[in-house]
């Protein structure tokens, strides 16, 4: 007895942090190792439905279906993040994410149509029709040996690690809830929910540590403060004036990505004031000032942000490319005008004064060259729309971005833009919207109109000289088809 007392005395303790047998065994964790004294070992408080008030209705049945499928082989499995968040605000999200235990190999064995994808940090895309459920493996938390630039940006990070770690390696408490669609239950680690309820962003963590990892921390914070209408923790706000140039070292489909996230927040406006108030825009738009303080820039702006917005709280779709087109509009507009000036014909002054915008912007934000092909082509229509003569009013019609093109002028017109008369606009929303006939009248009508007030004079009628030997019948058919032709021709 004495024996087994000494030997239980000073045997070596259990190392901290060490996780019990059982589903989490099966992870790529290596050897278990003593937790940071900064995090320690978190417990979630637990709110159950009476508490959190989450409508079930309201969460992906597919979303449901892949946190069951794990939970019956033993694996912890729950929604989580940015779902969570609008779960409690009422809101249904518009997409989920799923975190557990299993590792992706194990996740992707699960499910018939599932792959692994990702470098820096492997997930698994769960496929059902349309809809991906992204799910992942709780991460650990960030250590010195993780690859990092000189900035403090991390670069390569794949451990795996236990829930609680996974909590305080997101990025905002709001954001960093776990919902258990089985028992209903929300699984909180950083007093999540009562920011929540204060409508309060707060960062996890010291912020300029966090900040430094990934600075697109930073336009994220911006971005749910305006989307969700919250305050941002006055620690959480300090040291992004001092870091924003640390956005400069982002890759800059990154920053497109988070650029498109923002316009298509359905806030937009309040994301851009918002970063131009931060001083973010210079790292990630810095044509930015010169649009907001355009002086007809800025109503077309908060006309077509406007517009947008509300087709996304509608729920219906929205064009990248028509938004960017938007954007930067009144710079080609000034760019355009300055070559005029100069002397320069109007198209080829129109295609420089694109280039000279989109590259100056695009080197930053590197936005996709199918993009970049919609904008110019919405830019381009511009000035077409007032030819209205000869056939050129139905090829314009056969063009892909003829629809896109016309809600860009006719909101141009609305808001007093330059060149862009509403009646006009009218004119060819009837035209567009009329069928074969209508649309022939409507041309017809138009060609008792002096010339030049539809953009374009009559062309002269050439007469083509009668093949020697014609009759008269033979010339006088070659006049009328001449003279078909000057009336519908270009």
């Amino acid at each position: 007895m004495i024996k087994k007392l000494f030997k239980r005395i000073f045997s070596k303790p259990a190392t901290l942090g060490r996780e019990p047998a059982g589903p989490a065994a099966h992870l790529n964790m290596g050897t278990p190792k003593k937790l940071k004294a900064s995090y320690g070992v978190h417990k979630p408080k637990v709110w159950n439905v009476a508490e959190h008030k989450i409508d079930r209705h309201l969460v992906s049945h597919n979303a449901i279906r892949v946190c069951e499928t794990l939970q019956s082989k033993g694996y912890k499995a729950f929604v989580v993040g940015g779902a969570v968040r609008d779960l409690l605000l009422g809101m249904r999200p518009k997409d989920f994410d799923v975190a557990t235990d299993a590792s992706p190999e194990q996740t992707q064995r699960l499910f018939r149509r599932a792959r692994v994808i990702g470098r820096r940090f492997q997930i698994v895309h769960v496929m059902f029709g349309p809809e991906t459920i992204e799910t992942s493996t709780f991460r650990a938390l960030a250590s010195a040996s993780n690859e990092k630039d000189e900035h403090g940006r991390v670069l390569r990070d794949n451990e795996f690690g236990r829930q609680d770690e996974d909590a305080s390696r997101r990025d905002f408490t709001v954001n960093a809830m776990y919902y258990d669609p089985s028992t209903e239950t929300v699984w909180d680690y950083h007093h999540g929910m009562e920011d929540l309820r204060a409508r309060v962003l707060r960062m996890i963590g010291e912020p300029s540590l966090r900040y430094r990892e990934d600075p697109v921390r930073m336009l994220r914070v911006v971005r749910f403060a305006a989307k969700l209408n919250f305050e941002i923790e006055p620690a959480t706000y300090a040291p992004i004036a001092e870091l924003s140039d640390l956005l400069r070292n982002v890759p800059a489909s990154r920053l497109f990505d988070e650029m498109l996230k923002l316009l298509m927040s359905g806030s937009a406006m309040a994301c851009l004031k918002g970063l131009r108030e931060a001083g973010l825009h210079h790292g990630v738009f810095p044509l930015l000032d010169a649009i907001l303080e355009h002086e007809r820039g800025e109503p077309f702006l908060t006309e077509a942000l406007a517009r947008t917005d509300k087709r996304v709280k509608e729920g219906k779709p929205l064009s990248p490319g028509f938004l960017f087109a938007c954007l930067l509009w009144h710079l080609v507009l000034e760019n355009w005008e300055k070559k005029l000036q100069q002397g320069e014909l109007k198209f080829p002054a129109l295609f420089a004064a694109m280039d000279d915008v989109l590259a100056e912007q695009t080197e930053r934000t590197a936005i996709p060259r199918r993009l970049t092909g919609d904008m110019r082509e919405i830019w381009a229509f511009q000035p077409r729309f007032e030819k209205r003569a000869g056939k050129a009013p139905f090829r314009m019609l056969e063009q892909q971005k003829f629809r896109a093109a016309l809600d860009f002028y006719e909101l141009r017109a609305m808001v007093g833009d330059v060149d862009a008369d509403i009646e006009l606009a009218e004119w060819w929303r009837e035209f567009s919207d009329g069928d074969v006939n209508n649309r022939q009248n409507m041309l017809d009508a138009l060609r008792g109109t002096p010339a030049g007030t539809d953009g374009a004079a009559k062309k002269k009628r050439r007469r083509r000289k009668p093949k020697q030997g014609a009759g008269t019948q033979g010339t006088g058919a070659a006049s009328s088809s001449n003279t078909e032709q000057g009336q519908h021709g270009e």
